[in-house]
This record gives C-alpha cells, sequence and structure tokens, in this order.
C-alpha cells in the first residue's frame, strides 16, 4: 500500500476516526522515541554495586551442612 493510498482511506473516515488514527499514530511514534533512548551504554552502571569484602567467605548458615 502506498502512502497516497493510505492517505486516501483516511480522508474517506469519518472525522472522529481520523482523530483516532492521528492519535495512534503519535503513540506509535512515542514508544518508538521510548525505545531508542533506553540504549544501555557500556559502563554506564559502574559504581553502583558494591560486593562485601567476605563475598567469598561461607555462610554461617550452612556451618551445620558444611563441617558434619
Amino acid at each position: 500500500m502506498s502512502l497516497l493510498d493510505l492517505v486516501a482511506k483516511i480522508e474517506k473516515l469519518p472525522p472522529e476516526k481520523q482523530v483516532e488514527v492521528e492519535d495512534f499514530v503519535d503513540f506509535l511514534a512515542s514508544r518508538k522515541l521510548v525505545y531508542a533512548e533506553k540504549k544501555p551504554v557500556f559502563g554506564s552502571f559502574k559504581g553502583k554495586i558494591e560486593m562485601a569484602d567476605d563475598f567469598d567467605e561461607p555462610l554461617d548458615d550452612f556451618k551445620e551442612y558444611m563441617y558434619p
């Protein structure tokens, strides 16, 4: 379907339906912009996660299972 065919179909619609088409097109355009803006940047999360110094140490909760 060409752009001219699409415009002709929209022009045949009643005015209230043309407004709905316009709103839908605006909605689709805004969704595309939102997806484009959410592209993550490498390293953007640096410094936001902290790891405890004893991260690799055995947990006290599992001592009875580890050392019978």
